[in-house]
């Protein structure tokens, strides 16, 4: 079967071709699928092409920004990926305090770009975290309880629908699209371009981890549950409970120890957050105290060493409501009984501004949730399987009683079904499952976490 692509400019990569098994290569080296087809685009147009192409051969289709979900939704078997890792570019305006993103960006650029001119986006906590992905499953980091979801700072975006027809959407231009694609995931059409929002950040944050080591945990918890009970939205304060890495920022001492750390970070005044910030320092008293006023830059990139390309990596996820003592003991009796040093559990403080917008304000979820919760069962030899993947489904399970019922799109893996997509968007999803039958109502972008075309909407 010939593989030629009318008009297309950029690079084609199929099963033999030299750099095909590169190509095929993600995040997650638990993912291991041969498309038939990998078409790096130029431009717009050759994204065009490519799903032209797609179509009329009936193959399957998937879209790949930074190739950072989880679930590997970004290959698809026997299919055509629309790979978009040429396409990088970042383009702000600081006069309109906005930010044009092309679709294959990563945060790292992002946040490199923004931060020339003292602005950022909110977006996640790893640089190497795609843009697209992110946002589209509506995305959170360290700024969102100051500023929201990632997907809550969108403008605009400009996509290619499944008809090949090109659009944009935005409050004012195609607003049940623009709802549905912020948290709504890929499975709408292919954004070919993002315009963000952005925000006077400056370039430095008071943030940091400080490290308890296991035998504190329990009391650092029940102090912690107390201490974020009223914090303001400058202040985000994540967990996460693991071995101590290698790393060059963790004190050699500590390496290879069962740690909690607990990570605050403060926007504002670097003196309030010092006064703020002065109960957690001091409580326990804790094995390591990192906690200073650094460059934003250098926070955003402080954990991107634990969580390297191609390692094996499997997820469960659930939103909680504030921690319970009963929650709390799972966290205890769970988080260090795992096999690899490189698995972990994260918890997010959400809330703050996330909070402050209405639930139906766009397809995203998460916004009464205190915490979103991901347990992360992590190998660095990659490969399919690890005995920390029944960890972590066990793990999740003994959670699920202490839980919302919710969980965060872009943290469910490929193996969870209707029902968890179902839950991720709760009473949104019969106006996405109808919104989908508009602009694809054959399913053509089915590569994610698939919402079923509404049956009453096709025609």
């Amino acid at each position: 079967m010939s593989h030629d692509v009318p008009s297309f400019q950029g690079e084609l990569m199929r099963p033999g071709d030299e750099g095909y098994p590169a190509s095929r290569r993600i995040w997650n080296g638990a993912i291991d699928r041969h498309p038939a087809l990998v078409a790096r685009c130029l431009d717009e147009q050759d994204a065009s092409a490519a799903l032209k192409y797609a179509l009329s051969r009936k193959l399957p289709l998937s879209v790949r920004g930074g190739g950072h979900n989880v679930s590997g939704s970004a290959l698809a078997e026997g299919g055509v990926v629309i790979d978009f890792s040429a396409l990088r570019g970042v383009i702000v305006d600081p006069d309109s305090m906005s930010v044009r993103v092309q679709p294959g960006a990563l945060w790292g650029e992002v946040d490199d770009a923004t931060q020339k001119h003292g602005l950022a986006v909110p977006g996640g906590i790893v640089t190497h975290t795609g843009v697209a992905g992110l946002t589209l499953g509506g995305g959170f980091g360290w700024l969102s309880r100051r500023w929201g979801l990632t997907s809550d700072n969108l403008l605009s975006v400009r996509m290619l629908l499944a008809d090949g027809s090109r659009v944009q959407a935005s409050e004012q231009e195609n607003p049940d699209l623009f709802w549905a694609v912020r948290g709504g995931g890929g499975n709408f059409g292919i954004v070919t371009e993002f315009r963000f929002q952005t925000h006077r950040l400056g370039t430095h944050v008071l943030a940091g981890p400080i490290l308890f080591r296991a035998d504190q945990a329990r009391e650092v918890l029940a102090f912690y549950r107390e201490f974020i009970a009223g914090a303001p939205d400058e202040l985000s304060v994540y967990l996460t409970l693991r071995t101590a890495p290698p790393l060059d920022w963790v004190p050699e001492h500590l390496r290879g120890t069962e740690v909690l750390l607990v990570i605050p970070f403060f926007v504002g005044d670097p003196r309030e957050g010092e006064d703020l910030l002065r109960p957690l320092r001091g409580f326990g008293p804790p094995a390591a105290d990192l906690v200073r006023h650094k460059p934003y830059m250098e926070h955003q990139a402080m954990f991107d060493a634990g969580v390297p390309h191609h390692w094996g990596y499997y997820w469960k996820s659930h939103y909680l409501p504030p921690l319970t003592h009963d929650a709390v003991e799972v966290l205890l009796e769970r988080s260090w009984a795992k096999g690899s040093p490189a698995s972990y559990t994260l918890l997010f403080h959400l809330g703050g501004a996330i909070a402050s917008r209405p639930e139906d304000s766009s397809a995203a979820s998460g916004r009464d949730a205190a915490h979103a919760m991901n347990i992360n069962a992590a190998w660095p030899a990659g490969g399919p399987s690890h005995p920390d993947i029944g960890w972590c489904r066990q793990y999740f399970a003994a959670m699920e009683p202490h839980a919302t019922g919710g969980v965060y799109v872009n943290f469910l893996h490929n193996d969870e079904g209707e029902a968890r997509i179902r839950a991720a968007y709760g009473s949104r999803y019969d106006r996405l499952s109808q919104i989908k039958a508009m602009y694809d109502p054959d399913n053509v972008f089915q590569s994610n976490q698939n919402i079923k075309p509404s049956p009453a909407e096709q025609t």
